[in-house]
């Protein structure tokens, strides 16, 4: 890379670090991500994947609709390129499409919507477990046409964009748990009131529905908020 490249990229970094932290969630800080996977590396369409809490693909950024084309082919196979990037933790490349025998149903299905190169690194956490967040993808309308350069570019950027979604998904849990504190007060409160119990016997009353019902502890909380009436 030469150095006006490598000037560039520094820069774009730069600019990307401050993009993500500045992301208000999990969704506008992907969008970033491939946003930028378009600027900083020689590819026609960028996406990203991530696992969810049943360890499920989902797609979760594209920069174009034939990207979700190429992830429901694998996803709907259970394998190919990204599926194994999201397995195995590792970094999994496709030279050319239409010479690749490792995963021949969804790579030919890849070759004929146009896509001949693929560059998949996972989002993985550094600390042991190693944990896969997700993939980001990179594709190109051209064979072979992803460098060293570009893989070690991408690299940075996947760690970049892990850190960035592990913060996001946590921030966005802890304002989930403070929301539902703040529901099941607010309803404690309406049982105190109405039931002249003390907090104790009303959290108990909200949990004992909760487990009745097999109903999360905060929706019976929002309900009994909502409707002044706790569920049958």
């Amino acid at each position: 890379m030469t150095e006006p490249e490598t000037v560039n990229s520094a820069d774009t970094f730069a600019r990307l670090a401050i993009e993500l932290h500045d992301a208000p969630g999990v969704e506008e800080t992907i969008e970033a991500v491939v946003q930028f996977a378009l600027q900083a590396l020689s590819c026609t369409y960028a996406g990203v994947v991530l696992h969810t809490r049943g360890s499920q693909a989902e797609i979760a950024a594209v920069t174009d609709p034939v990207v979700t084309d190429v992830y429901d082919l694998q996803i709907d196979a259970d394998c190919g390129p990204l599926v194994t990037a999201l397995r195995d933790r590792h970094t999994v490349a496709i030279q050319d499409t239409t010479a690749d025998e490792r995963w021949p149903g969804p790579v030919t299905g890849i070759a004929a919507l146009g896509i001949r190169s693929v560059l998949d690194v996972p989002l993985a956490t550094g600390e042991e477990p190693r944990r896969t967040v997700g993939v980001l993808s990179l594709f190109s309308a051209e064979p072979e046409a992803f460098t060293a350069d570009d893989e070690a570019i991408a690299h940075i950027l996947a760690r970049h964009a892990t850190v960035a979604v592990a913060s996001a998904r946590h921030e966005e849990t802890m304002a989930q748990a403070v929301d539902a504190r703040k529901l099941v007060g607010q309803a404690m409160g309406i049982l105190m009131e109405r039931f002249d119990v003390d907090g104790d016997r009303a959290f108990a009353i909200l949990k004992r529905y909760s487990q009745d019902t097999n109903t999360k502890l905060r929706d019976v909380a929002q309900q009994l908020i909502d409707t002044r009436k706790l569920p049958q």
